[in-house]
């Protein structure tokens, strides 16, 4: 049998699914997931072996209409996995009307259906929690438009239909050798992990502007033969007046937040680490061009 190899994008507004499906797709977590939209901000590349297929995912932001510079970089991430890619996958949330026209009705999505250089696959998300007749509708629906190479059902969360997406990328995927060895899930480091998981959990314990306010920076990643690892991260904050919010009262806060990042942290290093927590402020990094340099943002050259 011929070997197929190549990379695909997962393309969608902020809170469709991307970052779910792409865990569903290599049955572990790589890619950190909130209810909160925007939780990702950078490219994530995931890789999926099998022995006659190697596809490359890549995770994108969630396409947003630009507030500051920070999501600018996030739309160069997008614009760069498109051209990367071999094949997209383009993710609707169908779970309501309005999340169903908000993807139909953006200007980037709209451009992506129509370039007609690199074949989409349509996912309809989140199929659970609409009825089945409403599935096949939107299914008959999308196909009639003659603009997808297929249009699957999918409830990510779940795992429902995400082996038949697999299958059909596989078939639109060119014929080549495998580019990364079998073992490799994702080309990033342990310290880029360890600052999504960190961030994670400021999202998930931290309100309103807090989470997209924050970066989460990796300062020292010791290994240790014996006894725990050690890791030293700084939470980067915009304001003086968000310091305080990060640690909470009498410091409780940001021991919560070091509680349960610790214990996500050693679950997926399976090791138990020492985790030290600072908070610095810069001032507006979400609109400075060489913090979020810094920071690892912005297109490859």
């Amino acid at each position: 049998m011929s070997h197929k190899v190549g990379y695909v994008s997962i393309i969608g507004l902020p809170n469709v699914g991307k970052s779910t499906l792409l865990n569903a797709i290599l049955k572990q977590k790589i890619s950190i997931v909130t209810p909160k939209p925007q939780t990702t901000r950078k490219k994530i590349l995931g890789i999926l072996t099998e022995k006659n297929y190697q596809i490359i995912f890549l995770d994108t932001p969630g396409i947003v209409r630009p507030a500051y510079l920070l999501h600018e970089k996030m739309l160069e991430e997008i614009n760069e996995s498109i051209k990367d890619a071999d094949v997209i996958v383009l993710l609707f949330d169908v779970s309501n009307e309005s999340r169903i026209k908000e993807s139909e009705e953006n200007e980037i999505i709209k451009n992506l259906i129509e370039q007609k250089t690199k074949p989409i696959i349509l996912a309809l998300n989140k199929v659970d929690s609409i009825t089945q007749e409403r599935a096949q509708q939107l299914v008959n629906h999308y196909e009639s438009l003659n603009k997808f190479k297929a249009v699957i059902p999918i409830a990510a969360s779940l795992n429902f239909n995400v082996e038949r997406l697999i299958q059909e990328i596989v078939s639109l995927l060119p014929e080549g050798e495998k580019f990364y060895p079998d073992d490799i899930v994702s080309e990033a480091s342990e310290r880029f992990f360890v600052s999504e998981i960190i961030r994670e959990k400021i999202f998930e314990l931290y309100e309103d502007e807090i989470p997209y306010s924050t970066e989460v920076i990796i300062a020292d990643f010791k290994e240790r033969s014996s006894g725990k690892d050690f890791i030293s991260a700084e939470i980067i904050v915009e304001r003086d007046s968000q310091k305080p919010i990060i640690i909470g009262k009498e410091g409780k806060a940001i021991k919560k937040l070091g509680e349960v990042a610790r214990k996500a942290i050693e679950e997926f290093l399976q090791k138990e680490v020492y985790l030290e927590l600072r908070v610095k402020v810069r001032e507006k990094w979400r609109s400075n061009e060489k913090m979020l340099k810094y920071f690892g943002y912005g297109t490859r050259k």
